[in-house]
């Protein structure tokens, strides 16, 4: 009797690959029909994954999925160019046991990864294009330029302070105007080297605030660019309190308004939501979630405070929410109004209508 060494054939078995994503390599685990097949290492390499299971389980079914993260969205788009099935999660939503929570591991997380998803508990979240995620991040960097720039004004008052050189507080302070900046290479400096080190710093002043509106410049032709984009925002703008900042905020960090099915899911995307401690009798609620879009939640709790003084029904709304609560916590109730109107005009395609207040 002679044996022939044949190759397994994994045709219409699905494969679950969990991945657990680093800059030098990849802990990845191989899961089907309920067991682990195998786990090792290997270079972040999509293709070499993909030629490994062609390999290794070839006919299969191919379905992968990581956690979101510094990597971003390449691995992603390469996978599902070579036929894997991929999806993006979120780590905070990946089901975990207390054991895995204090044994963490590189491996533990794969396994767990790959576990999850052949049991169907992740949910992937939503893949920008390549436009989209290159508008987002040219509009995240003008954010970094905007708190370097405070960052900056903070030491050069911190260095004032030390020196006790004190400054009108009044507009062009607060504005930083640049008669304002020009005045502070004025003041009587007493140590020579205080004034190179202040001139420094105003010198690296300048060159952020040029550098960031050189990014608002390059964010407006963006829009001006993409009709879709244009028209959106040119929406937005009609919402009381939502400038142009804001808008081109709101459409690079939620890009596609359709993807959210109601308000609710919208708010608890942006951080909007209340966290909640239930249990049996008792159930306490804990303020706004932790859990948030930085990047809009707090422009949007910004933008309320304008919206209070520009629409009626607003205004309306916070005065009778401020005799129940603090003013802090009233101003969160309207963000989430104003969300709403951002909401409809966004979906709808339509300029905003002022409600008229009875």
């Amino acid at each position: 009797m002679s044996y022939k060494n044949t190759v397994p054939d994994f045709q219409n078995q699905t494969i679950y690959v969990g991945l657990d994503v680093h800059l030098k390599s990849w802990q990845v685990t191989f899961r089907s029909a309920g067991m682990v097949l195998g786990t090792h290492s290997m270079e972040p390499d999509p293709e070499k994954l993909c030629s490994y299971l062609h390999r290794q389980y070839p006919k299969g079914i191919y379905k992968s999925a990581y956690e979101a993260g510094f990597c971003g969205f390449w691995i992603h788009r390469k996978l599902v160019s070579l036929g894997i099935e991929n999806i993006i999660i979120n780590p905070a939503d990946i089901p975990t046991s207390g054991k895995e929570k204090v044994q963490k591991t590189d491996i533990v997380d794969s396994k767990k990864i790959a576990r999850e998803l052949e049991n169907g508990t992740l949910t992937g979240i939503y893949i920008p294009t390549e436009y989209d995620e290159s508008f987002r991040s040219l509009n995240r960097l003008r954010l970094q330029y905007t708190r370097d720039m405070v960052r900056q004004k903070n030491r050069i008052k911190a260095m004032l302070h030390r020196l006790g050189l004190s400054l009108p507080q009044n507009h062009e302070m607060k504005h930083w105007s640049k008669g304002f900046i020009e005045h502070l290479k004025t003041l009587p400096f007493r140590e020579k080297t205080d004034k190179i080190v202040m001139d420094m710093m105003l010198h690296t002043l300048m060159k952020m605030r040029e550098e960031l509106v050189s990014i608002v410049l390059q964010l407006r032709a963006l829009v001006a660019e993409n009709e879709v984009a244009q028209k959106t925002v040119e929406h937005l703008l009609s919402v009381p309190g939502v400038g142009v900042i804001t808008a081109m905020t709101l459409k690079a960090e939620l890009i596609d308004i359709t993807r959210f099915r109601h308000l609710d899911e919208l708010s608890s995307y942006v951080g909007l939501v209340p966290a909640i401690h239930d249990s049996g009798e008792t159930s306490t609620t804990l303020g706004i979630s932790n859990r948030h879009m930085p990047y809009v939640r707090n422009m949007l709790i910004e933008s309320s405070w304008t919206a209070v003084r520009k629409d009626p029904a607003l205004l309306a709304s916070y005065s009778s929410l401020i005799k129940r609560m603090t003013k802090a916590e009233a101003i969160v109730r309207i963000a989430k109004k104003l969300l709403n109107r951002i909401m409809t005009v966004w979906k709808h395609q339509t300029d905003y209508v002022h409600a008229v207040v009875v």
